[in-house]
Order: C-alpha cells, then sequence, then structure tokens
C-alpha cells in the first residue's frame, strides 16, 4: 500500500483525499481492513483527520464499517456502479446544458488541449494521465456552469466509476476513444447545447455499460472480518 504524508493543513480533507486515491488506484484492493492508526502513521497525521476521512469515505460508498468491528474497502458491485455513473452523467448532462451557451473561446481551447492529452495518454497506454485528463476536459464545463451542487454530487459520485474505469484499463482493457470528446468539444464550440448533451449522455452511457462487462459481479461478497 502506497501513501505519502501530507502537509497539516486542511488535514481532514487531505487524509481523504490520499485514501480516496489510493482506494480508487486500487493501491487499497477491495477488501482490504484499514486501520486508523495504521493510516494516520503511513500519513503523518493523528487518528482524528483520518477517522472523519473515514467517515466520509463510508458515506461516499468506498469504505464500508462495522461498529466496534472493521472499516474496509467495499467491494465492486455492478449495479453500484451503474446507480453513480446514472447520477454523475445527469449532472454533467445538466452542467452541459447550460455551460455551452455561456463557453468562451479560450474555454474551449482548454478542452481541446485536455483531449489531446487524453488521447496521448491512451495511446500510450498511461490510464492515471488519461482519466486525469477526462476530468480536466469535463471540469471545464462544470465550472463555466457554475453549477456547485451539481459539482459537489459528480465529485462524490465519480470516483466509485474511476475505481472500475482505472481496473479495466489497467487490465488492458479498451479506454474510449478521443473521438467522444471531439465531437463534444464541435457541438460546444458551434454552441449547440442539444448535441453536446447528447454526446454527454452517450458517454456517460458508455460507462454505465462497463460495469456490465464480465468479472464484475452483482452479488461479490467480502467474507465477513472476525
Amino acid at each position: 500500500m502506497v501513501l505519502q504524508s501530507v502537509p497539516r493543513t486542511l488535514l481532514r480533507d487531505r487524509a481523504h483525499a490520499a485514501i480516496r486515491d489510493a482506494i480508487v488506484a486500487g493501491e487499497i484492493e477491495p477488501g482490504a481492513v484499514v486501520r486508523d492508526a495504521e493510516i494516520a502513521e503511513r500519513l503523518g497525521l493523528s487518528r482524528a483527520p483520518v477517522r472523519e476521512a473515514f467517515a466520509r469515505l463510508v458515506d461516499e460508498g468506498l469504505l464500508e464499517s462495522k461498529p466496534q468491528s472493521y472499516t474496509r474497502v467495499t467491494p465492486l458491485i455492478a449495479r453500484d456502479v451503474r446507480d453513480a455513473a446514472a447520477v454523475v452523467g445527469a449532472m454533467h448532462e445538466l452542467v452541459t446544458r447550460v455551460a455551452v451557451p455561456r463557453l468562451r473561446e479560450p474555454d474551449v481551447e482548454l478542452m481541446r488541449a485536455a483531449n489531446e492529452r487524453f488521447d496521448t495518454a491512451v495511446r500510450a497506454g498511461d490510464v492515471d494521465g488519461a482519466l486525469r485528463a477526462d476530468d480536466e476536459l469535463h471540469d471545464v464545463l462544470v465550472r463555466v456552469s457554475g453549477n456547485r451542487a451539481a459539482a459537489a454530487t459528480a465529485a462524490r459520485y465519480t470516483p466509485l466509476i474511476r475505481r472500475l474505469e482505472r481496473q479495466r484499463f489497467g487490465e488492458g482493457g479498451a479506454c474510449r476513444s478521443a473521438g467522444l470528446h471531439d465531437r463534444l468539444i464541435e457541438a460546444c464550440a458551434a454552441k449547440d447545447p442539444d448535441e453536446a448533451v447528447r454526446v454527454t449522455t452517450e458517454i456517460w452511457r458508455g460507462l454505465e455499460e462497463l460495469a456490465d462487462m464480465p468479472d464484475v459481479s452483482d452479488v461479490f461478497e467480502v467474507p465477513d472480518v472476525p
């Protein structure tokens, strides 16, 4: 398990981000028990911010806890990923419809640059780089929309999807091409919110379908921890 120490500012948020990223990256595997004392030592923190981070990650569906017994990483369950993708997709459709009429040329150029990084990363097999560039592209629309509620909802549930994406692509699975992004960007440049929303729907529907591929179970169970 690879976890790096974090500066002693915004400790709860930084602990949350570090643990979340380790789970999404697969450094802490599904079913793994996590202990606040151990994680706190690895991060160079006290146990209090780590416990707060654990509580937030339980609420977000990345951890599950049995009082007085254990806290562990949740398994990858298809229905959970499908549900998360449906919710995140709806938020992106909302922000896209609002943002497209407001986009300026520099915003579109930022999207183009992010898509170039995405395509380069996909071709190089750089999973982390591809997912980071994908986030950067869609974040332009989220930012321009100004919808903080939609942004917060998407941020809450996206890690559940990213965990499966990273596993799939890390195993050599096919990553969606930059072509859909190209269509989205062209719709944005043309100030066509209807087409931009259609493409956005197609993008996120593909992520829902990713959960239906073999080896992601709807009934996968992790044995109880004694």
